[in-house]
């Protein structure tokens, strides 16, 4: 991804550096955390001006850093840092509304109750993915329905991607959305998170669990998709989501 890229972001004309910041922090939210020198790498832009643009985010904080895990023997020097968006950077790709859906689900659940929110939260998943149903449904293995689902999931503004996980026998995807637009939301009211793991449980026909969540704190939502256990029951070509097949998962968000 080159900096001349995705020059608009929530209605923002950048040009110039602005351009170039908002292709960094569009890195940090897809691929963090990542090294000042990978970011430098792959928008082809030198190292100075991405430490510039990483200090600007920083002192917004609208980026945070933390200790690059080690690779091999670590040499003198400073350890090297890593990079990813704040929930307040996230703002930057689109959080609007989020103070409106708050006070609607509290009002929500003081006249309808726990229910009434979890309830919402499974229509609101099936609308999210239902309409990948039968595109997800023309292919065979879980693996393959999870990558159509990151398709569908990015077009709707997750910026998901489909990766292989695992070694040998417990070989498996992982489903990573890196943007989530409802992350704030889904802090205060974490059934959104849980219908929509068993959305997509119901939805890929197999057993999945959510390792983490943005809402939690963590870089990106991921679900693991195992390739190890049999299918469940499923159409051959479902066109909607079942309602609640709460055995088919094991969330933790």
């Amino acid at each position: 991804m080159k900096s001349a890229e995705h020059p608009h972001v929530d209605g923002l004309t950048a040009t110039g550096e602005g351009r170039t910041r908002v292709a960094v922090a569009r890195m940090l939210m897809e691929q963090g955390p990542v090294t000042a020198g990978e970011i430098a790498a792959a928008l082809e832009i030198s190292g100075p001006a991405v430490r510039r643009h990483l200090d600007a985010l920083l002192a917004d904080g609208e980026a945070e850093a933390r200790e690059a895990p080690a690779r091999g023997r670590r040499g003198r020097g400073r350890p090297a840092r890593s990079y990813l968006l704040t929930a307040a950077g996230r703002t930057r790709f689109g959080h609007g509304y989020d103070d409106l859906a708050v006070a609607a689900l509290r009002y929500l659940a003081e006249q309808g109750g726990q229910e009434a929110v979890e309830g919402f939260a499974r229509k609101r998943a099936r609308d999210l993915i239902g309409s990948a149903a039968p595109a997800v449904g023309a292919v065979e293995s879980p693996g393959d329905r999870a990558d159509v689902l990151a398709g569908a999931l990015t077009e709707r503004g997750y910026a998901a991607q489909a990766r292989a996980a695992g070694t040998g026998a417990r070989t498996g995807v992982q489903l990573c959305q890196h943007h989530c637009p409802v992350a704030h939301v889904a802090a205060e009211f974490p059934a959104l998170c849980e219908a929509e793991t068993a959305a997509i449980a119901d939805l890929l026909g197999t057993h999945v669990q959510r390792l983490a969540t943005i809402a939690r704190g963590d870089a990106a939502c991921t679900t693991h998709v195992p390739l190890d256990v049999p299918d469940v029951a499923r159409r051959p070509h479902p066109t909607t989501i079942p309602r609640g097949r709460q055995s088919t998962h094991d969330d933790r968000s």
